[in-house]
């Protein structure tokens, strides 16, 4: 993001938060003591260059995404990835529903490269991914009752984009009742500023947005988990069709 824009979105944000503070909103939820993570889309498509939905920002996201996978798999937490991908996709069909009539979604074949998470932040046996149809992580999945069944009160929430799938799963993630935390230095968008706004705007009304040391910090005081049935199964066969590790 050029630096004209970056000073042009603090002039926003400054008029706005005042705006809000005088109205009761940038409350906290806080961290619960069940978190979960959840990596929004991190699969080729999005995470390489050359696709129609490769986003900016991975050489920190990445690598932000590394240790907070690190951090969540020595404490036992279940980590969650998705990726969204499609049956058909060599004309409309109802596996895409309408989505096909706004955006690319005939590129995201179900079972190829495309959709399959970046092999950087591999999920390892027990992690389960998620083959979603639509932005948010929750809609017409099984993520909440997983996440209820392992005793969770907090998602932890990485990945793309931030003004479709991240905040579209943040949303419904506190309509289920559940703690989101977002992490700012790893999650991303392919357009200057939507990431920035889409931070300021979920912080101040549907989750938090916590810097990446805060959030491991969190992550090394929490107590381990036990096993958790519902999320050390093997994966579906359609995250196995996806390409997970």
């Amino acid at each position: 993001m050029s630096d004209e824009i970056r000073e042009a979105l603090e002039k926003i944000f400054s008029a706005d938060s005042d705006v809000y503070r005088q109205r009761g909103f940038q409350r906290r939820v806080g961290f619960g003591e069940r978190p979960a993570q959840i990596h929004i889309d991190l699969a080729n498509a999005w995470t390489r260059p050359g696709n129609p939905f490769t986003c900016d920002g991975m050489g920190t996201i990445i690598p932000g995404v590394q240790r907070l996978l690190a951090a969540g798999r020595a404490k036992g937490i279940p980590i969650v990835y998705t990726t969204t991908a499609y049956a058909v996709t060599d004309g409309p069909s109802p596996d895409m529903g309408l989505w096909h009539h706004k955006i690319p979604v005939e590129v995201l074949k179900l079972g190829t490269d495309a959709v399959a998470i970046d092999e950087r932040i591999a999920p390892e046996p027990g992690e389960h991914v998620i083959v979603k149809k639509h932005a948010s992580a929750f809609f017409g999945t099984n993520l909440a009752s997983m996440l209820r069944a392992a005793g969770v009160d907090t998602v932890i929430v990485t990945g793309v984009t931030m003004a479709g799938c991240v905040r579209h799963t943040v949303e419904d993630a506190i309509g289920y009742g559940f703690r989101p935390i977002v992490v700012r230095e790893c999650v991303g968008d392919r357009v200057a500023g939507v990431v920035e706004w889409n931070l300021f705007d979920i912080d101040a009304k549907f989750g938090d947005v916590e810097p990446l040391e805060t959030v491991l910090d969190y992550l090394e005081g929490i107590e381990p988990f036990s096993a958790s049935p519902a999320l050390s199964a093997e994966t579906t066969g359609a995250a196995a069709e996806t390409g997970r590790g």
